[in-house]
């Protein structure tokens, strides 16, 4: 019989790899990420005693290809890590995210052998931890309007001047990958990609204070003062603002999965606390109001499940299209943020503590809705190919 949260016994269609490493995942967050999660977030907390256990799990950059230490999965499986780390907290899932698909991601794609080499086998280790740089303070939905500038000596070394905003790991990141106009040159076609090691002269991160989502991840500000940089901290096959959009490409598939995880999360624990709270001498769950809401919520959550597990099949094939990632993460985003707010409302007063998970997922999924393209870009993405106007314009 399917599970609560496996409507449509999609497990059945998984391929048996793809069950074991998300159930070995699963594991790892029900063992080492739920016991803690709550007062990491309460105390504004990353666990970083975590990360050599998710390493050895082979989640950071898990489906790239095995030659740089990584284990070479499918998309469906890389995904479905995202669902469980997720499913833990959003903060899990965005260091696996960023430390994958935003770092290792473009120095495989985008970097030179030698790059490749020495980065990706300590990525993959959790020896080295990567941030990425693309979002500015002035410009975030506008990343061609990056003022970030990269100048090249007359030797080949390059000197970076600017500074980056809202960038996950950053404080303990031992290397960025930050895009920068090159040049002197103002337009997006200049932009390219730099390896940029955190112990370089002129570089500073500082942690971003006050925030009351994402708590249980390291969240920076990053500065570049006449930070020297050698010939080859280029990615050489960067070129244009496409080369960090293909990245975000990457990131935004992962979040598609990763929402499920969080509504999942809210789902399950809803269900539970509707079966065991007692009211008016029945049970929460014999009430009409609350199994709409949790018809309501298993809904949304089979139909993201289909979107995200298509999306992933089609991105194995080579098929997947930008657009397509666009729709799987405002769908499912939005989704998650709507059952998130409703398992906090089923669960009354005590939706509140943190030693439940709703509310701690609903303000998490308020950044995710934000971040790496928001709602509203993300509409307007779909409604390019949908209409044929480019509404950007």
């Amino acid at each position: 019989m399917p599970t609560p949260t496996d409507f449509y016994d999609i497990d059945s269609v998984l391929a048996e790899e793809e069950r074991a490493v998300r159930d070995s995942v699963r594991q790892f967050v029900n063992d080492k990420v739920l016991p803690i999660i709550g007062q990491c977030y309460v105390d504004g907390r990353f666990p970083k005693e975590l990360i050599p256990e998710m390493a050895s799990l082979g989640v950071l950059g898990a489906n790239l290809p095995e030659e740089y230490g990584c284990a070479g999965l499918n998309n469906v499986a890389y995904g479905l890590i995202m669902q469980e780390l997720e499913r833990g907290d959003s903060g899990i899932r965005s260091f696996a995210s960023v430390q994958g698909a935003l770092v290792m991601y473009p120095i495989y794609a985008f970097g030179s052998d030698e790059q490749k080499r020495k980065w990706l086998p300590a990525l993959a280790k959790g020896e080295a931890i990567g941030c990425f740089g693309l979002t500015e303070p002035d410009y975030g939905s506008n990343p061609a309007g990056m003022v970030t500038m990269a100048r090249e000596q007359n030797d080949g070394t390059w000197v970076l001047n600017g500074g980056k905003m809202w960038i996950t790991n950053g404080s303990q990141a031992n290397v960025a990958v930050v895009w920068a106009k090159t040049n002197g040159d103002k337009s997006d076609k200049s932009i390219r990609g730099f390896v940029v090691p955190t112990n370089a002269k002129g570089f500073t991160a500082k942690d971003q204070k006050g925030k009351l989502s994402l708590r249980a991840s390291d969240t920076s500000e990053l500065v570049f003062q006449d930070v020297c940089l050698s010939a080859d901290a280029i990615l050489p096959k960067s070129g244009g603002l496409k080369s960090p959009l293909m990245c975000l490409t990457q990131a935004r598939y992962g979040i598609s999965w990763g929402a499920i995880g969080a509504a999942m999360a809210c789902y399950e624990e809803a269900l539970s606390y509707s079966r065991n709270r007692v009211m008016f001498d029945k049970p929460l769950a014999a009430f009409q109001l609350q199994q709409a809401r949790l018809a309501e919520m298993v809904s949304e959550i089979v139909k993201a499940q289909l979107v995200s597990l298509h999306l992933g099949r089609l991105k194995d094939l080579g098929k997947m299209t930008p657009q397509q990632v666009s729709l799987a993460k405002r769908n499912n985003v939005n989704m998650a943020t709507n059952i998130a707010r409703e398992a906090r409302r089923l669960l009354g007063a005590n939706g509140i503590l943190a030693e439940y998970a709703s509310m701690r997922h609903m303000a998490n999924l308020e950044s995710v809705y934000t971040y790496e393209g928001t709602h509203d870009v993300h509409t307007l993405i779909l409604g390019q190919p949908v209409t044929g106007i480019n509404a950007f314009n």
